[in-house]
Parts: C-alpha cells; sequence; structure tokens
C-alpha cells in the first residue's frame, strides 16, 4: 500500500472482533531499516486520534541509526475508525480488546507501547491479560488514579460551547481550554493541536470523534473517588516503565506519581515542563527521554 503522502506512513484498516471498521498510521513497516527492533505503538487519549503522534512517530521511524517501525492507533469512534452504534462499547474493556486485535492484523507479536492518558488505561489492562504484547511501556501523564478535577476540566471542554468557524478559531478555542496549563506552547504548536484534534469537513473544522464520546462524562458522578487500577498496576511493574507526567497536569496527581515509583522500583520519571494534561510528545526534552528509553528496550 503507497504512503498517504510525504510523510512517511500507510494507512491500515482492519476489522474488530464484532466487525467495526479501525484504522492506523503505519509508519515503516517491513523495512531493513527498522529490522531487528521491536515497533512502537501508539494508544491516543479519549477523544483523540492518531495524528497525536505524528511528529513523534516521525521522530522515531526516521532515526538515522536506532529507526523503528511506529503505529498509531485510532480506538473506535475516533479518527478514520468507525463509529459504534452500540455506544456501550466506548469502555475500556473494548478497546484493550481492539489493540489486541490490531496487533494481530498488523502482526505485531511484541512491541513497546505508548498510551497517552486513556491510552494508558487501556495498558493497565493489557498487562494484566495479555503481558506477553508487552516488551516496555510508557504512560503519558496517566497512572491508576484519575484525578476527578482533572477529569471534570476534560468532560467542560468537551461539552462546552458551539465548533469553530474556521482553522484560526480552532486554533483560538484549544489555546483557550489548555492555553494555562500549556504555557510552554507557541502560535504554531496550537495551529498544529487544533489540526490533530479537529477535521477538515469542506474546509470548516469539525471535531473528530463520536460526540456519545463526550456526552458519556456528564453522567460520571465526579462527587466521589473514581474506580483505581492499583490491581492492574502490579502487572504494569513487571515491564520497564517511562513515566511522562506534565508538570500542571490536573489528571495525574504528583501523590499517584510517587506511590507508582514506590511500586515499581525501576519506574523512569520524567516531567514534561510548561505542559499540563496530556504532554505532546514531541517537545523540549521528551523526545530525548523517549529516545533514551528505548535504547534499552528490544
Amino acid at each position: 500500500m503507497p504512503d498517504t503522502d510525504a510523510s512517511g506512513f500507510q494507512e491500515r484498516f482492519y476489522a474488530s472482533s464484532d466487525g467495526l471498521k479501525l484504522y492506523a498510521r503505519d509508519y515503516r513497516p517491513g523495512e531493513a531499516a527498522t529490522a531487528g527492533r521491536l515497533p512502537v505503538v501508539c494508544l491516543p487519549g479519549l477523544t483523540r486520534n492518531s495524528r497525536d503522534f505524528h511528529p513523534l512517530a516521525l521522530l522515531l521511524s526516521r532515526d538515522t541509526t536506532t529507526a523503528r517501525r511506529v503505529i498509531a492507533l485510532d480506538s473506535r469512534g475516533r479518527g478514520n475508525s468507525a463509529w459504534d452504534e452500540n455506544k456501550a462499547n466506548y469502555n475500556l474493556t473494548m478497546e484493550a480488546g481492539d489493540v489486541v486485535t490490531a496487533c494481530a492484523a498488523l502482526g505485531i507479536e511484541r512491541a513497546v507501547f505508548i498510551g497517552t492518558s486513556r491510552g494508558g488505561l487501556i495498558l493497565h489492562l493489557i498487562a494484566a491479560t495479555r503481558p506477553d504484547l508487552l516488551e516496555a511501556v510508557i504512560l503519558n501523564d496517566i497512572g491508576p488514579v484519575v484525578e476527578t478535577e482533572g477529569l471534570a476540566r476534560i468532560r467542560d471542554y468537551l461539552n462546552g460551547g458551539k465548533g469553530p468557524e474556521d482553522w484560526n478559531a480552532a486554533a483560538d478555542i484549544v489555546k483557550e481550554n489548555h492555553g494555562a496549563s500549556f504555557t510552554a506552547l507557541g502560535s504554531d504548536d496550537w495551529r498544529e493541536m487544533a489540526r490533530a484534534i479537529y477535521r477538515d469537513i469542506g474546509g470548516r473544522p469539525v471535531a473528530d470523534f463520536d460526540p456519545a464520546i463526550a456526552e458519556a462524562l456528564k453522567s460520571v458522578d465526579l462527587s466521589q473517588p473514581l474506580p483505581d487500577l492499583w490491581e492492574q498496576f502490579e502487572s504494569l511493574s513487571r515491564f520497564p516503565l517511562l513515566l511522562i507526567r506534565g508538570e500542571n497536569t490536573s489528571l495525574l496527581s504528583k501523590e499517584t506519581a510517587d506511590e507508582m515509583a514506590r511500586r515499581h522500583s525501576g519506574l523512569i520519571f520524567q516531567t514534561a515542563e510548561g505542559q499540563g494534561h496530556a504532554p505532546l510528545l514531541h517537545l523540549s526534552s521528551i523526545p530525548a527521554a523517549i529516545g533514551a528509553f528505548l535504547a534499552t528496550c528490544g
């Protein structure tokens, strides 16, 4: 299958276990330059998609000495993956199963996984149910405990206001929602983030996910602590683990990060300075930290 553009990835479509059409970006599959190194599989956040990982995927797949195949997935209902008529299927268990299906469809027997936000929660489940797929894990601003304050912020901006009229307005909205916690970003970064979040339909930006995913947050009782995944984290603690935490995040508390380090003696911790939830992985010192971590993997 030819590259979709000059950016070095191929489009992959495959079917979920219940027949839904799912999508992935596949950077440098089957090339000699990546032979002998395990691929990297990227799982996005709640309403995000494979475009979030594009700059990082280019860095990792085009490295002149340690290039790796990189696969970035669109979860069901997001990006180029089909929307599910059964909205109850937008849950961690079903989405973890979709990741397993993707690995089988794309010939991935073992990989290093990067999970941003909800993608990291999915990796907690995969560690408990399919640990054979994991060589190492990078968690991007997520852990076994999700802070209700952070989830409330996500709920409110996903369900608030109308969509932008044009791409300048889209960048302004993204900056309005996240500017206070992403002080490290410049104007180009905001435009790039807008292009990752919105899809161009007839020249107008449209949020690139099934609205039912955001709607479901309205029914979550955030006056009570959310269920934790410490039991599943015990399975994750068997693998090399890099934890990236946004300096200004409201979703992953320092207390949870410290407890993760206590329970996983080999955990490597990296702060994304000037960033909130969830950090952009191609900025500042983060690519170097990821590169150094990958150098210790297969």
